[in-house]
């Protein structure tokens, strides 16, 4: 059983959350939310809430197998905390799963984790991760190295979905 980090705060995009989360529970692993302080709630861009287990100096790398990084506005406000990008750094750095959708990959950019990795994203940001390096593809999924899945948007999921449960066999 896998244990998979969720860095999720406000305006993330709901399905984006909800349903590869259920797909990883569904395969027998556990999801753990993340944000600033264990306890609060954040609330996504259509309604849903999720309570949020750990805070972010709570936990460390070493503590997952894999990282899961939802869309919506939640990485862009979550790039803007250093904790929060070297935690998404450390999973890259140490050839952990990485699972980011739609703008998801903003944290990756500031990470610095991009340079070299085949990887898709919401089309508003594809152009700032080819500056990062990355080899951009506008597929409904990319997996690189058998260690970074990508997608681009809410329809992309089943296909976001599938990939990350084969991941984490």
């Amino acid at each position: 059983m896998a244990k998979v980090a969720t860095v999720i705060t406000n305006l993330f995009e709901d399905v984006e959350f909800t349903e590869p989360a259920a797909a990883i529970r569904d395969a027998g692993h556990e999801v753990v939310t993340i944000e600033k302080k264990a306890g609060e709630q954040v609330e996504g861009k259509h309604g849903e809430k999720v309570t949020i287990d750990k805070g972010i100096d709570d936990v460390s790398v070493e503590d997952f197998d894999a990282l899961l990084i939802p869309g919506g506005f939640s990485p862009d406000q979550l790039r803007a905390d250093d904790r929060f990008v070297a935690f998404a750094k450390g999973f890259m750095d140490a050839q952990k799963p990485v699972f980011a959708i739609c703008h998801g990959p903003q944290l990756l950019i500031n990470a610095k984790s991009l340079e070299g990795r085949t990887a898709t994203g919401y089309k508003s940001i594809l152009v700032d991760m080819a500056y990062a390096g990355a080899n951009v593809k506008d597929e409904e999924v990319v997996v690189c190295k058998d260690q970074l899945v990508t997608s681009r948007t809410p329809d992309d999921i089943p296909a976001f979905n599938r990939e990350i449960v084969k991941l984490l066999k």
